[in-house]
């Protein structure tokens, strides 16, 4: 199959699809075709087509499960007014509790807490597991046999990444909202939250004021300990 054909081919074929598509699966779609196109000739296909589309409105991506199609990100906040529906906020502590289980995982509970300095909602372990950004990974072997909480294939395709190692290094991220417009800290705090978040900071008079800076803080001296694997 010439390569002009086939990338094209690709092309719908991915623009198609509601889910990213790995090389096997496309290479399956295929199947029986005189001219079926090898893997490799796939992979060369899809690496130009990445290239092509780089400076487009929509663009070929590959992420965690496969490529996609997707809207370029420096024109998200244009098509966003598209929709009426606000994108979701999140709270600060969810996306703290987030930072240290993609860092650090796999992680218990008590670690994050231990970490934080407060407690961990319920309500947030179950928000991230909803999302399917979270899963557990299996049980410490300790008193109790707590959970160990780590990212999936899900949380890898939102933020757009191939793997863990394409994460932003500890010392770069300071601030999520740099991570993901849609994960920008929500301003509206309970009372009861606000309370609870100068607890944190008066527990760590000296340090960063930044409740965010101080997850990432542990997280970066944790690590000089232990690499994450």
């Amino acid at each position: 199959m010439e390569m002009q054909t086939l990338k094209t081919l690709l092309e719908a074929l991915i623009g198609a699809a509601d889910r990213p598509l790995s090389v096997n699966q496309l290479f399956d779609l295929f199947a029986g075709d005189l001219d079926q196109p090898g893997k490799d000739e796939i992979r060369k296909a899809l690496q130009e087509l990445i290239e092509e589309t780089a400076g487009r409105g929509m663009q070929i991506r590959q992420v965690a499960s496969g490529y996609r199609l997707q809207v370029n990100p420096e024109y998200g906040s244009y098509v966003t007014r598209l929709f009426q529906q606000k994108p979701p906020r999140y709270s600060r502590a969810l996306l703290e509790t987030l930072a240290l289980i993609a860092y650090r995982q796999p992680i218990t509970r008590g670690e994050i807490e231990a970490i934080r300095g407060v407690s961990v909602s319920s309500n947030i372990i179950k928000t991230l597991q909803e999302r399917e950004w979270v899963r557990t990974l299996g049980h410490k072997d300790v008193p109790g046999k707590p959970s160990l909480y780590g990212t999936t294939a899900q949380f890898l395709d939102y933020f757009n990444l191939k793997s863990l190692n394409d994460l932003p290094t500890l010392s770069e991220i300071k601030d999520l909202d740099q991570f993901h417009p849609e994960l920008a800290f929500s301003e509206e705090m309970t009372a009861e939250g606000k309370e609870k978040s100068e607890a944190a900071e008066s527990e760590y008079e000296g340090e960063a004021s930044d409740p965010m800076d101080k997850a990432v803080d542990a997280a970066v001296s944790s690590s000089e300990q232990e690499p994450v694997s």
